[in-house]
């Protein structure tokens, strides 16, 4: 499944350049992920690289975009073939 920013969000910018898929992005007032090219960075990472750059661990699954892996790498194999 996707991943989202929480409130907890401090703005710190780390998360945004480790995205491979560009998925994050400045919201109105904390970065947000865009669950459309959200992968959980399968196809490129073992692990969710913004999660492990993040300071104040805010980043979490989004459950209302229930994937499985194999949902998120056939996500990843749409997204890179164009």
């Amino acid at each position: 499944m996707s991943l989202k920013i929480t409130e907890e969000c401090i703005n710190c910018d780390v998360c945004e350049p480790e995205c491979p898929n560009k998925a994050i992005y400045q919201g109105a007032e904390i970065y947000e992920i865009n669950p459309e090219l959200c992968t959980q960075c399968i196809g490129h990472y073992d692990e969710p690289q913004c999660q492990i750059v993040c300071p104040v661990a805010c980043i979490d699954l989004d459950t209302e975009y229930p994937e499985s892996d194999e949902d998120l790498l056939a996500k990843y194999k749409r997204i890179w073939s164009k």
